[in-house]
């Protein structure tokens, strides 16, 4: 996730125990959690927004006031990191979902299975 103030901290949000592939009318079955997690900050990484990986995928999110400049963010964030990490332009397969479209808020997760990724070499470190 991008930091773009000096101390900031970290919200989570609110946690859902269903919610379906997003939440899409403003409600889900919203509960307390008890989770166990890891941040690391990497000094001079920048990431245009959220990234995700779980066990079979890579996911950009896209969050704006609208679907389309969602999809937008969700696009660029994963096609600088297909570049940064694996060389590639965007001109990868990838999986779209509306994550998100509840108050003033709307989302978009970009995916791309990590299967399609396996056989290709990371790409060079930036210098």
């Amino acid at each position: 996730m991008p930091v773009s103030t000096p101390g900031a901290l970290l919200y989570v949000g609110d946690g859902h125990a269903a919610q379906g592939d997003g939440e899409l009318n403003g409600n889900a079955l919203e509960t307390s959690m008890e989770v166990e997690f890891t941040v690391d900050v990497i000094p001079g990484r920048r990431a245009p927004g959220p990234r995700v990986e779980s066990a079979t995928h890579i996911m950009a999110v896209g969050l704006d006031g609208s679907i389309g400049d969602a999809f937008r963010d969700a696009t660029a964030n994963m096609a600088a990191w297909l570049e940064q990490k694996y060389g590639l332009t965007p001109s990868e397969v990838a999986e779209d979902k509306v994550s998100e479209v509840a108050d003033r808020n709307a989302g978009v997760v970009l995916k791309i299975n990590k299967e399609r990724l396996q056989a290709l070499p990371p790409a060079a470190s930036p210098k």
